[in-house]
């Protein structure tokens, strides 16, 4: 980047950080980071969560929210996170303490959600594996009430009554989680789900303990054989009997249902939730990214595939329950539940009346175990990437080598995920996961839009991208990140505070102090926003008026005695870029010191 006739006696914001901190690493291809940007926003959620809303949401009349939030909400602010990590090259902390230091807490609030999540969604790449260590039994285990776990109320078949239960339910809670009746009682430690939690978090760190490197070539994999065993089942299960009546479920339209503001508060909400916006994740990935990447094409290839993914699960789940509703002479809307009971009891159980039964369940369990690690990787990398922007030195010190950090983190990770491979374990997932999934991010996402779209600009947010790509966004992009996607993140904000329910499990409603927990878990990821600002505040220098305003300025944490000066051309843009040769760099200011 020529500068001038004075380019020898310049540096650039990119040379001064690097001086700071050690060569960053990139991935080996750019294929590398699409396949990981493709594994972290496509997870469990798709397979889950969306057939599930679809369903009670009006049918096929869900795809219409759907695919619109997709376009002026899901594509615009994966732009933005992956347009900020890569233009600073840092993770969530650096990156947001860089675009507007008075809101640096967002990116510290990413770095303790996505901790707290990878303690307990490990836990389901977990309950994956014991199903599919279980799938290569003859008959399966589910499949009949013979069995010692069984209850005298078990049922072959799905009933209506509330005093019968079927084998697949009886497997799941007897079984595999050994559930109590409720928080009130931990019981014990379930042995054999905590041997296999151990070795998810092995894979994991198999796969990660070389940063971008080895995750890399990891994604290859796990980011696309999941593609091939989905296309596998749909093709299976298209030719069950009754197949068209589930498909027909999901997709044929109830017009009527969009009349619901709620449909559409759940149509944006999937879409932030299913590609992953306010985790970090992505904006962590990002900062792997080499400088002048075209962060558009990796954007749309991200969003669209997550989304064709989830219609994709869609069609493969619901021409099951067509197959299972055919069977059992029931309706299929009395076949879908929310939650983990969708692929841990009402699938299975439809495994069980297939032909080649035990195939399809071990396909499908090393898919869903596939779709959890891509997650996990990416939740476990913002921790990383962000311990190692902050205190490379320290840690390195501590730790000597960034393998023996990773298998640190794991560690303290595996032992935080104990309570959820309890016998009390479902009921600490269920309320880890309302908490966190559902009401602390949507804080972080309206904190994240505010810091970035409206105090760092959406000027200055396309002179970063013309800068990198040559090429500034469009006039829809800058129009989403004004108006548009702030309008939209308050108005679900909102609606999630008037809607907000207590959490709850089944019938299973958690006692208050269970309810108190619950909050606590919530703002131990949000309480970083305030305090973050409060530290701000307290190491700028000047009046109070004087550190408001600079509180609000790009990059003010990072300068001292004026060492940055504002890049000449009247455009008022504080890309902050030359710093004169004679100016020596600062020491470590205060806020690098302490966070």
């Amino acid at each position: 980047m020529e500068f001038g006739p004075k380019r020898a006696a310049v540096m650039s914001k990119e040379e001064v950080m690097d001086q700071q901190q050690p060569s960053r690493p990139t991935w080996s291809r750019q294929i590398e980071f699409t396949l990981a940007g493709i594994g972290c926003a496509v997870g469990l959620g798709n397979v889950w969560r969306f057939p599930y809303l679809c369903y009670r949401s009006g049918g096929g009349a869900f795809l219409v929210p759907y695919l619109l939030m997709l376009v002026v909400l899901g594509i615009p602010l994966l732009y933005m996170e992956l347009t900020v990590g890569q233009y600073t090259r840092r993770g969530p902390v650096h990156a947001l303490a860089t675009v507007c230091p008075l809101l640096k807490g967002v990116g510290m609030a990413s770095v303790a959600i996505s901790f707290i999540m990878c303690t307990y969604y490990n836990v389901v790449i977990t309950w994956a594996l014991y199903y599919l260590f279980s799938s290569f039994q003859a008959p399966l285990p589910w499949q009949s009430c013979n069995n010692t776990w069984n209850t005298p109320n078990c049922t072959d078949h799905a009933t209506n009554s509330s005093y019968s239960s079927t084998a697949s339910q009886e497997f799941f809670k007897y079984k595999m989680l050994g559930q109590t009746n409720g928080v009130e009682e931990t019981g014990t430690l379930r042995w054999e789900l905590f041997l296999i939690l151990i070795l998810a978090w092995i894979l994991i760190y198999l796969c990660i303990f070389k940063g971008v490197k080895s995750t890399g070539k990891v994604v290859y994999f796990t980011a696309l054989f999941p593609y091939v065993i989905l296309i596998a089942l749909l093709i299976n299960n298209v030719q069950l009997p009754g197949a068209s009546e589930g498909i027909a479920f999901f997709i044929v339209p109830e017009w009527d249902k969009l009349r619901s503001v709620e449909v559409w508060v759940n149509a944006a909400a999937q879409i932030f939730n299913s590609i992953g916006i306010g985790f970090g994740s992505l904006l962590a990935m990002s900062s792997y990214n080499s400088f002048n990447n075209n962060v558009l094409k990796d954007t749309l290839f991200i969003s669209i595939t997550n989304s064709l993914t989830s219609i994709l699960a869609g069609f493969v789940i619901f021409s099951a329950f067509g197959y299972m509703s055919y069977l059992q002479g029931i309706p299929v809307s009395q076949l879908a539940v929310d939650g983990p009971g969708l692929v841990f009891v009402v699938y299975p159980q439809a495994f069980a009346n297939m032909p080649v039964s035990q195939l399809w369940a071990v396909l499908f369990f090393f898919m869903l175990l596939c779709l959890g690690l891509d997650s996990e990787f990416a939740m476990v990398e913002v921790l990383v990437t962000s311990f190692m922007d902050q205190f490379y030195q320290r840690v390195i010190r501590i730790f000597k080598r960034q393998e023996l950090f990773v298998l640190a983190i794991c560690g303290v990770a595996l032992l935080l995920g104990i309570p959820c491979v309890m016998q009390v374990g479902i009921f600490v997932f269920q309320l880890m996961d309302h908490y966190t999934a559902i009401v602390s991010i949507m804080f972080l996402a309206f904190f994240e839009i505010i810091a970035v779209c409206w105090s760092y600009g959406v000027k200055r947010l396309s002179s970063n991208l013309e800068e990198m790509t040559g090429r500034k966004p469009n006039i829809f992009f800058r129009l989403c990140w004004l108006v548009v996607d702030p309008v939209l993140i308050t108005v679900i904000l909102i609606f999630s505070i008037i809607q907000f329910r207590p959490a709850r499990y089944g019938d299973y409603v958690f006692p208050p102090w269970a309810q108190g927990v619950g909050w606590v878990i919530a703002l131990a990821s949000i309480i970083w926003i305030p305090l973050g600002a409060i530290h701000t505040l307290w190491v700028l220098p000047g009046s109070l008026m004087k550190k408001l305003k600079l509180s609000i300025t790009p990059y003010a944490l990072n300068e001292t005695e004026g060492l940055y000066k504002e890049r000449g051309g009247g455009t008022g843009e504080p890309s902050i870029s030359v710093i004169s040769s004679n100016t020596s760099l600062p020491e470590k200011s205060q806020f690098e010191t302490n966070f």
